[in-house]
């Protein structure tokens, strides 16, 4: 539609078919996703699309997939309001639209050499699968890949079988925890702060990759300045308020910066004196 008219993909949506859904745990989806006309997405790891349900409205939504993995995209939803939970109604076949890919991803090229520390804490894990997945991909462009990963609970855990995965591999250091076990349970109970001790890193090779809620930002983000890794190699993710991902509602704006523009992904040292942005 958009290629048609000859309008900006990122102002008008386009149709795209929903190929695959996939049941993660109570709340949350995974949902394949393949253009109409063929296009790749064409995006970054750590970037978002916004997502029309036609009728309901639109919503920006992480790209979970890596870039190296074509033919499709893929979005994890968590049903939370009004798009979300219409998104949720839909079935495999349904054509929806897409906008994007939007923002500012994680530097890839800046992280060749590098160790990589990723933390993920619940749903954060979705936009950081995007780059653990290149990475993997890309396995020799990078050095140590150490993977924390918390959840509220066992069941909350997302990508089940890619974590068994990640922990077989040997060119992989995975570590995991939950807040609150259950009688199967038989991993390390804990926030994901815990986990820090157990891991030696070298401050002056490491990047620590960080995403999560709001509320694990600053601890987490403690613990890696513990581990003596400076401010402009600790790097997240901010999705917060974002509405029409080309800077113009207003709704992401942290002072001088929007979200949906200038991030999601910011290292540490561009938004520590920032009291909003975390």
């Amino acid at each position: 539609m958009c290629e048609q008219a000859n309008i900006d993909p990122l102002f008008m949506p386009s149709l795209a078919e929903i190929v695959r859904i996939e049941e993660l745990t109570a709340t949350e989806k995974l949902f394949e996703i393949r253009f109409k006309n063929g296009r790749e997405l064409g995006h970054f790891p750590g970037q978002f699309v916004e997502v029309s349900v036609f009728g309901i409205g639109e919503a920006p939504i992480s790209v979970s997939s890596s870039p190296t993995r074509k033919g499709s995209f893929e979005l994890v939803v968590r049903r939370v309001g009004n798009v979300t939970g219409a998104l949720h109604k839909l079935n495999e076949g349904s054509i929806i639209g897409i906008r994007g890919p939007f923002g500012n991803g994680f530097p890839t090229e800046e992280l060749k050499g590098k160790d990589i520390l990723f933390v993920a804490g619940g749903i954060g894990l979705v936009p950081l699968r995007s780059l653990i997945n290149y990475v993997l991909d890309k396995r020799d462009s990078y050095g140590r890949v150490i993977i924390l990963f918390g959840a509220r609970t066992p069941k909350e855990q997302l990508f089940l079988n890619e974590l068994a995965l990640w922990k077989k591999r040997k060119d992989v250091e995975y570590l995991e925890t939950v807040d609150r076990g259950d009688e199967e349970w038989k991993g390390n109970v804990g926030v994901i702060t815990t986990l820090f001790p157990k891991i030696d890193i070298d401050p002056r090779r490491t990047v620590a990759i960080i995403v999560g809620p709001p509320v694990m930002y600053r601890f987490a983000i403690l613990e890696a300045k513990a581990k003596r890794i400076p401010d402009d190699q600790i790097i997240v993710s901010l999705e917060r308020r974002m509405k029409c991902g080309v800077g113009k509602c207003g709704h992401c704006q942290i002072q001088n910066l929007y979200v949906c523009q200038d991030g999601p992904v910011f290292r540490y040292s561009e938004i520590k004196e920032l009291k909003e942005a975390l």
